[in-house]
């Protein structure tokens, strides 16, 4: 057993180094190869959708995303409060203002009950984020989107795999954008990747991520793009990690169901959400620590810690950091944020290192 337990770390058991390798002995290492190509085919499948665009992460895949859809300066776009901070700075790239919703508390995600209140003539798009590898509830939202004629982006960057009423996400709206950030159920270091049904919204991505370069005029630039594109090194780790995706899937609602089973009888500890409709990827194993546990979040992970069990915060609430701290309050998300920890989840965890977290919990709690 490791004398400290990290959150998540990478997993490459599979044919991650043979791939590499051939990109190296073959020499197409930058953004043209045949592993791109592959990474593309195989995530669309994987997803559901007719197509897919590699980028260089997953913020960008959102910028690109947004650009595509021609979202700029004066118009706004509705987010969650309560996400990573990259989804508001995308929107922020374009010219454009985030105007945030606060959560719901069954499922922390974005609450479709309070997006049509924040809709104005300016609102260009939608993009719900499906948080901690839960979906959200996209009927409500998809609906009020066909109503006021908004786009709808999906931000799936923590919810590879995950699914709503038996669909993956990313395939439920117009784009979806995935992260492949090391810390993410498959990985390529770092990369990213826009899924999509529209032909249209391809081609326009394609192009802008390839700095707005003609395909039939060498350096022949019509537009201003943006170099956004994944290299065929990324790309041949991403095939080799898609191979296994459903092997990591699997694993990690086996580690959620582990911890659920040893902690259901633990007080003030909330377990995170499944609800009766979606299929939670658990991208991180996430817990609310409640008012009655008795020490408070920050002194249990710091607990935690000495005991050698990392942990993390959950994210801070878009409205509160200085960027975006314009007085107003949003209830839901900030409780939610102040209670949440990520305890350790990654598919190399065993059943042994989940017992010493739980028993360093308890340790804490008297």
């Amino acid at each position: 057993m490791r004398d400290f337990i990290p959150v998540a770390e990478p997993y490459l058991g599979g044919n991650e180094l043979k791939y590499v390798s051939d990109c190296i002995e073959s020499g197409w290492i930058s953004s043209v190869g045949e592993y791109v190509i592959r990474f593309e085919n195989d995530f669309s499948k994987f997803c559901g959708t007719k197509y897919a665009v590699a980028t260089s992460n997953g913020t960008v895949a959102i910028h690109l995303a947004l650009e595509v859809l021609e979202v700029g300066e004066g118009d706004e776009v509705i987010v969650p409060t309560f996400t990573f901070a990259s989804t508001a700075f995308a929107v922020s790239y374009t010219g454009a203002r985030p105007v945030f919703v606060d959560s719901e508390p069954a499922t922390w995600n974005i609450d479709p009950q309070r997006i049509e209140e924040k809709i104005t003539p300016r609102t260009k798009a939608i993009i719900p984020v499906h948080l901690y590898g839960h979906p959200v509830d996209m009927d409500p939202l998809l609906q009020l989107a066909r109503k006021h004629n908004l786009y709808v982006i999906e931000d799936a960057a923590e919810a590879h795999g995950a699914e709503y009423k038996g669909r993956r996400v990313g395939s439920l709206s117009d784009v979806g954008c995935f992260s492949f950030y090391g810390n993410k159920i498959i990985t390529t270091g770092e990369g990213g990747m826009l899924t999509t049904d529209s032909e249209e919204i391809l081609e326009k991505a394609r192009l802008l991520r390839d700095v707005a370069m003609s395909p039939e005029k060498r350096y022949w630039h019509s537009r201003i793009g943006f170099n956004y594109r994944m290299t065929n090194l990324q790309a041949a780790v991403g095939v080799a990690q898609l191979e296994r995706i459903e092997e990591l899937i699997q694993r990690k609602r086996e580690i959620a169901e582990i911890y659920a089973s040893l902690l259901r009888d633990l007080p003030g500890v909330t377990l995170p959400p499944e609800a009766s409709w979606a299929k939670n990827v658990y991208w991180m194993y996430s817990v609310l620590i409640e008012d009655d546990f008795g020490p408070k979040r920050d002194k249990v992970m710091t607990g935690l810690r000495e005991r050698g069990v990392d942990s993390r915060p959950f994210f801070y609430p878009l409205h509160t950091l200085p960027p975006y701290n314009g007085g107003e309050k949003f209830p839901v998300a900030e409780k939610i944020a102040r209670k949440g920890i990520n305890l350790p989840s990654g598919v190399t965890l065993t059943k042994e290192e989940i017992g010493r977290v739980i028993e360093a919990l308890r340790e804490l709690r008297r």
